[in-house]
């Protein structure tokens, strides 16, 4: 396969097919998407006999447990993508709408109408269910996608792609719309990367080899965040009860996902109250804890280095560090913070208010664990990623995220003098 002919061509059928999703109504889109839905259901065995040949390779290839752990697809992910279709399928479409009308003193009205970017290139590692996700938020947002797995869930993507394309088909859309790239070869991401001819947008999602390989050589714009390097602060004004909850759900709910905290922060003056407790629960539950001076002053363990405070470890791994007061924690947090969400645990009202708008991250929480920081969770019905950057997108991207604005005048004969 000549891959520089091959994304070529992927890319020129995604563009054409672009502007007729464009222009496609929100009925006929919905439709698509709850007929998707129910190819998915109608052919689970062949979407779990494929994902167990690349859950048998993985193993062979020596995948860690968290890339193992994304990659399955058993019944209940099934159900958790036909659930995410229908979700989607009721969100409203941004497409079309018209905001911030307001007329001028020439008589002509000005405002502003959301519109699709375009093609949307989606790069992505081990989670099959984020061609599904991908696919859902590209569609009903008006865009065209060309998605690129992971060679460790090429059989698995391919099984899912044949679904879209059912589904496509079923209610008379092109099946261009979505795109699944068939090949492993790397070379085909970096042509879909640099076709700016065709591509208007690249969302990479995985880990932070990728993600800074794509920053580094793209010259499509990218949507992308590289670590989720999460934060939990005990405030003094915490109520421990709720702060013992929130710091073990934010760390042990899930350990391969970037919404996990990493860095737990604790007040001087309540870390006697509650750090024993949480060091015994984190331990149960096989958690290695690295902590600074102060806190291996009052509980032992492993002596955390500048290092640990700015390591995504997606692992069962926690630094822990004891900090002077609220001020204390936020430069912590402005120093270590890769921007992604942290969180403040306290009942004092001004504090959190402070927290919130004093810490620069694309989620901030009060009183609520960093696993909220998710599409699904914030009413997006999915995301097709978390955006740490500043333009354009801000944290979980959903279908609001992939559309842009455009102006748009009303007038009747107006001309400038």
């Amino acid at each position: 396969m000549n891959i520089k002919e091959y994304m070529a061509d992927v890319g020129a059928r995604a563009r054409a097919s672009a502007t007729v999703i464009a222009a496609t109504q929100s009925l006929q889109k919905n439709a698509a998407l709850l007929a998707i839905a129910s190819s998915l259901d109608e052919r689970r065995d062949e979407l779990v006999s494929a994902n167990k040949k690349d859950m048998a390779q993985g193993i062979s290839d020596g995948l860690a447990a968290a890339l193992l752990d994304r990659l399955c697809l058993d019944d209940q992910a099934i159900d958790q993508m036909i659930v995410g279709l229908s979700q989607v399928a009721k969100l409203p479409d941004p497409c079309g709408e018209i905001t911030d009308l307001s007329y001028r003193p020439s008589g002509i009205q000005v405002g502003k109408m959301r519109v699709p970017l375009g093609v949307v290139g989606i790069i992505y590692e081990s989670r099959p269910n984020v061609t599904i996700d991908a696919a859902s938020l590209c569609l009903k947002s008006g865009n065209a996608a060309i998605l690129r797995g992971g060679k460790e869930a090429l059989n698995s993507n391919k099984a899912i792609s044949a679904c879209i394309e059912t589904g496509l088909k079923k209610v008379g859309l092109p099946k261009d719309i979505i795109q699944v790239i068939s090949t492993a070869d790397r070379a085909a991401v970096g042509e879909l990367i640099t076709m700016n001819e065709f591509v208007d947008v690249i969302v990479p999602r995985g880990g932070k080899g990728l993600i800074e390989r794509i920053v580094n050589q793209a010259t499509v714009s990218v949507i992308k965040h590289l670590d989720g390097i999460c934060h939990v602060y005990i405030d003094d004004g915490a109520d421990l009860i709720k702060a013992f909850d929130i710091a073990i759900n934010s760390k042990t709910h899930r350990y391969g996902v970037c919404n996990a905290m990493e860095t737990l922060l604790i007040a001087s003056s309540v870390a006697p109250k509650i750090l024993s407790r949480l060091v015994e629960a984190y331990i149960e539950k096989g958690v290695e804890l690295r902590g600074c001076e102060r806190t291996l002053a009052l509980v032992d363990m492993i002596a955390a280095t500048d290092e640990d405070w700015g390591t995504e470890y997606l692992a069962p791994i926690l630094s822990i560090r004891i900090v002077d007061d609220m001020n204390s924690a936020i430069d912590h947090i402005a120093r270590f913070s890769s921007g992604h969400t942290e969180a403040i645990v306290t009942q004092d009202i001004s504090r959190a208010r402070q927290f919130m708008s004093r810490v620069d991250s694309s989620s901030v929480i009060v009183n609520a664990s960093t696993r909220f920081a998710d599409g699904f969770e914030y009413g997006l019905g999915a995301e097709i990623g978390i955006s740490t950057d500043k333009i354009h997108a801000r944290g979980p991207v959903g279908l609001e995220g992939l559309t842009s604005q455009k102006w748009v005048v009303f007038g009747d004969g107006h001309i400038r003098e």
